[in-house]
């Protein structure tokens, strides 16, 4: 049997019908991918007529799979993986030998996150170059990544929409007190809402979910001194002028006369690698983007 040109099925229709399938709208998948709303229902009604098969239930209600289109969503999105992935190997074979990365991230994550990474990419690629950047809030972070100054972010999630992120790790917010031999073994809400604390200001964006996690149970900190510079605090939790609530490396290190606990109710936030989803990324970044997620990816 010969094989008819007009049979064959194209990459780009797999992969608009990977951003239909995910939009489950037409115009919202014709958003996403950068082209007409036209070309998404004609490369989804000419890849129909290749299979012979109806992939999409069309109505008010939007698009959505048919059993057939949901299995072979299954086998599309493989190819579509596998053929980034052609890609992208392709790339970091190209361009390895010099060059700079910019990292854009927070000092917590700059100190305790990232020296392991940055040795392995350093080790494999001597002739790449690292500039590290360090800012004081995560939106920051994104800001850079928006304006051009930073590669690679490492920042709380969600993250802005018009950037792609991997989740690589959860930060525990943690109650530090002075050491005391009359504190329990547990930490009640009761106990916690009683304590002196130090706490950085309200409006800080890193600890705004822990004001939110606890005042949406009904309890209230008794904050006596607000100070924005974590290691400050901790010092002076060290000393016994009152406790705080803190992400874990923030913390970090934790002097031994004081005391950890969970809250309560445990609170985490998580942390993620993120790049721009539209930027054109030249080999280095994927290099090192590729490093990162293989040492704290988990």
């Amino acid at each position: 049997m010969k094989d008819n040109p007009q049979n064959r099925i194209k990459l780009s229709q797999l992969k608009i019908l990977v951003a239909v399938a995910q939009q489950q709208n037409f115009s919202e998948a014709a958003l996403t991918l950068g082209i007409s709303q036209s070309a998404v229902s004609h490369a989804i009604a000419s890849l129909e007529d290749t299979l012979g098969v109806s992939l999409f239930l069309r109505g008010r209600f939007g698009a959505r799979l048919t059993p057939t289109g949901d299995k072979i969503l299954t086998h599309a999105s493989e190819i579509v993986d596998r053929s980034e992935a052609i890609l992208k190997e392709a790339a970091l074979s190209k361009g390895l030998t010099s060059g700079q990365v910019r990292v854009a991230t927070f000092r917590s994550l700059a100190t305790h996150v990232l020296p392991a990474p940055l040795v392995a990419f350093q080790r494999q690629f001597p002739g790449l170059k690292v500039r590290l950047n360090e800012y004081d809030d995560y939106l920051k972070v994104e800001q850079a990544l928006r304006e051009g100054q930073a590669d690679i972010g490492l920042t709380c999630l969600p993250a802005g929409t018009d950037i792609t992120t991997w989740d690589i790790l959860q930060d525990e917010y943690v109650v530090l007190l002075p050491d005391s031999d009359a504190l329990p073994q547990a930490l009640t809400w009761e106990l916690l809402a009683a304590q002196p604390l130090i706490m950085p200001p309200v409006d800080d964006l890193m600890m705004r979910p822990v004001y939110e996690h606890i005042n949406r149970l009904g309890y209230w900190l008794n904050v006596v001194n607000e100070i924005k510079t974590d290691a400050t605090t901790v010092k002076l939790v060290a000393q016994g002028l009152g406790g705080t609530i803190l992400p874990r490396l923030a913390a970090e290190p934790i002097p031994d006369t004081v005391r950890v606990y969970a809250l309560p109710i445990p609170l985490v936030r998580h942390i993620g690698v993120a790049i721009l989803t539209e930027g054109l990324q030249p080999p280095p970044v994927y290099a090192l983007l590729e490093t990162l997620l293989e040492n704290l990816g988990g």
